[in-house]
């Protein structure tokens, strides 16, 4: 617990500094000396001390933000994605594929109808605000379990619908991340159908890690065995061209 609260103040408090956050890449050293702030001893606590099922503090329809912020890209302009936003989603599948033995293409419908969870959490922001907000959708672990991880699968990666100048949005996780109860793939936000500015139609929801690893427009669910072959092999968009730290647990 000490750790969890240490970690929170540490990024609440320091809101002046990240002055560009999750919008656009700051070059500032002094950001990212405080982003890589004990990423080893925060990564080796919460997983080989603390308890790895733990969950995330949940709260109440009452204590909810009258306003969630929308962060990062809120309109992807790849043409693809441009057309299920014309069709509603209709012809929209995500792809979970890479090392499974049974990799699969699902429908938004086909994930709605399936097994799900609502949660209230709080979005914690490397740019120094948090919200809580309520998140519906299907437990990661449901799909990994469906598609079959092979053995030698260690990391899961999710391809995202926007990019940065080019350069395609990702972030990934462990495998301790990715069945933790409280990670989901949200279709719903606080109610309602997830809006495109929050991430329409799929995000990824991984309570225990700050706002940054919570990928909007996630197209593509792929299990690998290493992050060295992804984008510059940090694994993820703002820990290769940002200098943030790949393991954000808090």
């Amino acid at each position: 617990m000490t750790i969890e609260i240490n970690r929170r103040g540490l990024i609440t408090g320091a809101g002046g500094l990240f002055l560009a956050g999750c919008d656009r890449i700051n070059a500032s050293p002094n950001v990212q000396k405080l982003l890589r702030l004990g990423e080893g001893a925060t990564y080796s606590a919460q997983r080989i001390v603390a308890d790895r099922a733990a969950l995330a503090p949940e709260f109440t329809l009452a204590q909810m933000s009258p306003v969630f912020r929308t962060n990062g890209n809120t309109m992807p302009a790849a043409p693809d994605y441009q057309q299920h936003i014309a069709g509603n989603f209709a012809d929209w599948r995500l792809v979970v594929d890479g090392l499974v033995a049974r990799p699969l293409s699902l429908s938004l419908a086909q994930l709605r109808a399936a097994p799900h969870r609502t949660q209230i959490t709080r979005h914690d922001c490397v740019e120094g605000w948090s919200a809580i907000g309520q998140w519906t959708g299907t437990p990661l672990r449901l799909l990994l379990k469906q598609a079959g991880l092979r053995p030698n699968a260690r990391f899961i990666v999710f391809h995202c619908a926007d990019d940065f100048d080019g350069s395609p949005y990702y972030e990934s996780v462990d495998l301790i991340d990715a069945m933790h109860p409280q990670t989901i793939l949200a279709w719903g936000m606080n109610g309602q159908t997830l809006s495109v500015p929050h991430g329409a139609p799929l995000r990824l929801r991984v309570e225990r890690q700050l706002g940054y690893k919570h990928a909007k427009y996630v197209m593509r669910v792929e299990a690998v065995d290493s992050l060295a072959r992804l984008g510059l092999g940090k694994g993820g968009y703002w820990e290769d061209y940002g200098g943030y730290q790949w393991y954000a647990g808090i």
